[in-house]
């Protein structure tokens, strides 16, 4: 995968926490920041999925007599 160069100012205060963590995890800091916004972008995924599963979840029952569909999203015919 190319690379692409990103240039992040912070403060010392976080760039030293930043080169710590990546010694003890023994990465560099490219590397420990990469790995960061890879694990928040799963998270993340990974929320608004089980988000969009708990809203289906709750809303199940009006959705299926709001636009006439069983469980299987197969359109049921109109009463």
């Amino acid at each position: 995968m190319a690379k692409t160069q990103l240039n992040v100012r912070v403060d010392e205060d976080t760039a030293r926490a930043a080169r710590e963590r990546a010694l003890a995890s023994g990465m560099s800091v490219n590397r420990y920041i990469e790995e960061l916004v890879r694990r928040d972008l799963g998270e993340l995924g990974q929320t608004f999925v089980d988000a969009a599963a708990d809203f289906m979840k709750q809303y199940e029952t009006v959705f299926a007599q709001e636009f006439g569909a069983d469980r299987e999203g197969r359109r049921r015919p109109v009463e």
